[in-house]
């Protein structure tokens, strides 16, 4: 199945957006750095990811962003800094910019409306609940559960239950694939 990637999303840098087979992108989402999703994911509608060009977002396969869900590969700092876009040409005048790529391993989840800010990993099997907040270089634990404003830990998630699911899906996508 080719990625479906909806009209209606803002794609600043096309030429660096890389959607692998069976991704879907809702309506109504934004990209304005590069990105790369890795088969089977999904990421629904008006979620942003922002932090320009310099900055990368990845999404492994079997993962996936619902809705409203604001991922900052690039933020200004709101308290020594002037908080505004540049004009062109403009030097560089803000000293802090608080910076790094956001890379969501495979088997991952953030749930609505969620925010996670630059410089994270997050690894293997991690889901994220709805209305959490990450601040900069959180540091995740494979297969858990994380929520909260501020985010905390939960508890583990079931990897074996996720395998098996994904290792169903696998073999259906290989008997389908053999049958046509």
């Amino acid at each position: 199945m080719q990625p479906i990637i909806s009209p209606n999303v803002r794609i600043r840098h096309p030429e660096h957006f890389i959607a692998a087979h069976g991704v879907i992108v809702d309506d109504y989402c934004y990209f304005s750095t590069r990105v790369s999703i890795k088969r089977w994911s999904h990421i629904a509608s008006g979620c942003s990811v922002a932090g320009g060009i310099d900055r990368t977002f990845a999404l492994g396969e079997f993962s996936s962003l619902s809705s409203g869900v604001k991922i900052w590969c690039t933020s200004d700092d709101f308290v020594n800094d002037v908080v505004t876009i540049l004009p062109p040409g403009c030097p560089a005048v803000k000293s802090r910019l608080i910076q790094g790529d956001v890379v969501l391993g495979d088997y991952t989840a953030v749930g609505a409306n969620a925010v996670v800010m630059p410089d994270n990993v997050v690894p293997e099997g991690v889901t994220i609940g709805s209305l959490s907040f990450v601040p900069p270089r959180f540091k995740f634990e494979p297969w858990s559960v994380y929520a909260g404003s501020p985010i905390r830990y939960l508890k583990p998630r079931n990897e074996k239950s996720v395998r098996e699911q994904v290792a169903r899906i696998e073999r259906f996508l290989a008997e389908a694939t053999s049958i046509s």
